[in-house]
């Protein structure tokens, strides 16, 4: 289980990786990037689902409030 939900929250900082290269938007680059590696040093599944939500909201976030 730990290991496909790594898999999703890489795929899906992949999309925000590529988004934030073609868009030049850092902050979603650096997320992106924050997720595809976090996985690896997390194994408990809780743990990783809560960062994983965390970093997934964090760039909606930073541009509602702070831009």
């Amino acid at each position: 289980m730990g290991l496909f939900l790594g898999l999703v929250i890489s795929s899906i900082g992949l999309g925000y990786f590529i988004y934030g290269k073609k868009m030049q938007e850092p902050r979603f680059l650096y997320i992106g990037l924050a997720m595809m590696v976090y996985p690896y040093f997390f194994s408990n599944i809780i743990v990783m689902l809560a960062i994983g939500i965390i970093l997934a909201v964090n760039p909606f976030i930073i541009g509602r409030y702070f831009n």
